[in-house]
């Protein structure tokens, strides 16, 4: 499709945690898009209102009124998770607020792109919410088919199974990860790319049972803990950061 502006919303994912430059800022998924689609169609605007830690309600409240005054030809916008993290989260809820932020961009005249979420079930912990997170995920696809939404089914991306894929937080993509998931939005979008987000990664030999534990152990000191601090203090990780990206700008 003819783009010539896009706008990304959502939280740490499409901020690009987890895919750092030389000089600390991040690039992830969605830099990575926007450069195929600039390649695509010369003068590309692109803004990214993207923050971690953001819960959908804040990413509705504060990011969907700037994007529909921006009305970029394609909206992406991927939330939730954060949300799903928390105890008490209703994926139904959840799903009923997503689609208004969905109905607003449409009617700002945007291409809307959605994100159905990951499988979290290879990482202990996480995959608890394994459950609400497929439950989200159904109701995302029926809002992507009835609001005639571009679709990224991440679940489906079987590679993103592989902990290298993945930051040793468990919670961010690596860099390789972003990177096949611009690939894979490039192919929902139909916009021509180098490579195939399928590609297979070398063969590995499996951590045996007591250096896996280890590993838990160390995730469990490292990163759960922390982030049930915060959690505890009702501390975000975006507290205080701004958009990378908060107006649209030719690449």
């Amino acid at each position: 499709m003819p783009f010539g502006s896009f706008v990304a919303l959502g939280d740490s994912f499409t901020e690009g945690i987890g895919d750092p430059h030389p000089d600390g800022t991040y690039r992830g998924w969605a830099d990575r898009f926007a450069r195929y689609l600039a390649a695509a169609s010369p003068g590309l605007t692109y803004a990214n209102l993207a923050v971690r830690g953001k819960l959908l309600g804040q990413v509705i409240d504060e990011q969907v009124p700037a994007a529909a005054r921006l009305r970029p030809d394609l909206a992406s916008i991927a939330a939730g998770g954060n949300d799903l993290l928390r105890p008490g989260a209703d994926p139904d809820a959840l799903a009923a607020s997503f689609e208004r932020a969905v109905a607003a961009l449409r009617a700002a005249g945007s291409t809307v792109m959605l994100f159905t979420g990951f499988d979290p079930d290879g990482f202990p912990v996480i995959r608890l919410v394994r459950g609400k997170v497929a439950a989200y995920n159904a109701q995302l696809r029926q809002i992507a088919q009835r609001h005639g939404c571009l679709h990224v089914d991440l679940w489906s991306m079987r590679v993103l199974a592989d902990p290298r894929e993945w930051c040793p937080d468990r919670l961010h993509l690596s860099p390789d990860g972003h990177r096949r998931v611009a690939l894979r939005a490039c192919e929902v979008a139909g916009v021509p790319t180098p490579a195939d987000w399928r590609e297979l990664l070398p063969a590995q030999a499996a951590a045996g049972w007591l250096t896996a534990r280890r590993q838990d152990m160390s995730w469990a000191r490292g990163y759960a803990a922390p982030w049930l601090g915060r959690r505890l203090r009702g501390i975000s990780s975006g507290d205080g950061i701004r958009p990378k990206r908060p107006e649209l700008v030719r690449l």
